[in-house]
């Protein structure tokens, strides 16, 4: 099955500059499937989203068909996908005045 990996401007570099990657997935799959594939093919974009331990990094949001999958019922990397996926990688934004 395909899923649409939607790439931030600042990790667009690591994907020859591509805005959308098509990943090729198992059926049945999750997000950390998606994430292997990923880095497989375009080393760099998962090591800036994920930090040393293999989780989401903290200023990193991921959402999978417009759910965060941090909040809710996701499961983090283990949530699952079907074909058609779409997941966006999002660096967090902070900071602003008071």
């Amino acid at each position: 099955m395909q899923v649409l990996v939607h790439i931030p401007g600042s990790l667009r570099q690591y994907c020859g500059g591509a805005r959308l990657v098509h990943v090729e997935c198992d059926d049945a799959s999750t997000l950390a499937c998606v994430f292997e594939r990923l880095h497989a093919d375009h080393p760099g974009v998962v090591e800036r989203a994920l930090d040393e331990q293999g989780k989401i990094r903290q200023h990193v949001n991921v959402f999978v068909d417009g759910e965060s999958i941090r909040a809710g019922p996701k499961r983090g990397l283990e949530t699952p996908l079907g074909a058609g996926a779409e997941v966006w990688i999002l660096p967090a934004v902070s900071g602003g005045c008071r």
